[in-house]
């Protein structure tokens, strides 16, 4: 690996964007360095939100990039979705300090993808080669600048090889995700549930139609700013009603109408001429992923109809293989979506806390997996075969 350069660099801006992308498989919309500069130059991470950029690019000899990675300081926990809040109040209970930490992930984005960038022509074995030899980088410059710790989030299960065989420790979560099934259409989806649960869903779509809403689909190069400026208030709206802190501005969202028009997806709800709700969705080759939601009032089934229903149609239509819908939410089972297990890895650089550490996620994975085998039983297939996560 002596031929390889590793350097860490603070925006992506110092990145041509074409070398960042090539190494991205399926154009994960949220690896795409037009969204993760985004972030950047709309200030929706830095100082003010406590996600400073420090990302890895690996050069070859001939000073190509072959390999890079997302990472961040944090100095708080907000926006990561797995959640260690209660190792951060163990740290300060200690008189140490968690924070600040290194964290590989894409800012406020809880969805699977990639976390060790690797150029595709290489081949398996020089791919975990330079995982690996990437994963050390990480953790010695973590210890470099006498971070708390390192921690992967969201990474596709068959990168949880590489990071076990750098003794990281793994923590296991769940998520709801639907599955295409070459479905033709979304009757044919709808017939391979029981009874009960396809009749649910279809009087819930009726719900809609009686209401007199109708619905329009709009990628995010069809948007103007008038439309945007209306769906972003929708998206505050929702985080302030859930006491949360809305970090992405219109400007961002403007940006990334134009730069990643086509790998945005809106589903826009009407009742006559008026806006009502929204979903902001974005896409890869192969992946759909429900990302944000708001309304001006409650209606009977909408969230399900502009947020769920609206969505499969749309992988089915567009051969998706897979519907992402944001975390949490054991109520989409029965709606199609099953659990999924995600993963997580972490290095703690304080050998007390990281013993600990390790035999909390061990006992919590234990417990994850009963509960996943408890939620798979909840599955609203007829056949087991449709049941695969």
């Amino acid at each position: 690996m002596s031929l390889y350069n590793f350097s860490f660099i603070s925006s992506l801006d110092a990145v041509n964007h074409n070398d960042w992308n090539n190494l991205l498989p399926d154009k994960n919309p949220f690896l795409r360095h037009e969204f993760l500069v985004a972030l950047e130059r709309n200030d929706c991470i830095g100082e003010k939100f406590g996600w400073y950029p420090h990302h890895l690019i690996v050069h070859d000899e001939s000073k190509r990039i072959i390999a890079a990675s997302p990472i961040y300081i944090k100095t708080n926990s907000y926006g990561e979705f797995v959640f260690d809040w209660s190792w951060a109040s163990a740290y300060e209970n200690s008189a140490l300090n968690y924070y600040p930490k290194l964290v590989t992930a894409v800012p406020y984005t809880p969805v699977t993808g990639a976390r060790l960038l690797i150029v595709s022509k290489f081949s398996t074995e020089q791919k975990n080669c330079v995982a690996a030899a990437m994963t050390s980088a990480i953790v010695k410059e973590a210890k470099r600048l006498e971070m708390s710790g390192m921690h992967w989030l969201f990474f596709p299960e068959h990168e949880c090889e590489l990071y076990l065989q750098s003794n990281l420790i793994m923590r296991l979560g769940c998520q709801y995700h639907w599955h295409n099934q070459n479905y033709e259409c979304f009757d044919h989806f709808l017939e391979r549930l029981i009874s009960r649960k396809r009749k649910k869903i279809r009087r819930e779509r009726q719900i809609i139609h009686e209401q007199n809403i109708h619905i329009r689909r709009l990628h995010g190069s069809e948007m103007d700013t008038s439309l945007w400026q209306q769906v972003h208030s929708f998206y505050v709206d929702t985080f302030y009603r859930k006491r949360s802190l809305p970090t992405l501005s219109l400007e961002f969202f403007l940006e990334l109408g134009t730069t990643l028009g086509s790998s945005i997806l809106l589903i826009l709800a009407y009742s006559g001429n008026q806006l009502i709700a929204c979903a902001i969705n974005f896409k890869s080759d192969s992946t759909l992923y429900g990302r944000y939601w708001g309304s001006v009032k409650k209606y009977n089934s909408l969230h399900y109809e502009v947020c769920y229903y609206q969505g499969i149609e749309y992988a089915i239509e567009h051969r998706l293989g897979t519907f992402e819908p944001g975390a949490q939410g054991e109520y989409k089972i029965s709606r199609g979506f099953l659990p999924t297990k995600t993963w997580s890895a972490h290095w703690i650089a304080d050998l007390r806390f990281r013993n600990a550490i390790q035999d909390y996620c061990r006992h919590e994975t234990q417990l994850m997996q009963q509960e996943y085998k408890q939620l798979m039983s909840l599955s609203p297939y007829r056949h087991s075969r449709e049941t695969k996560p």
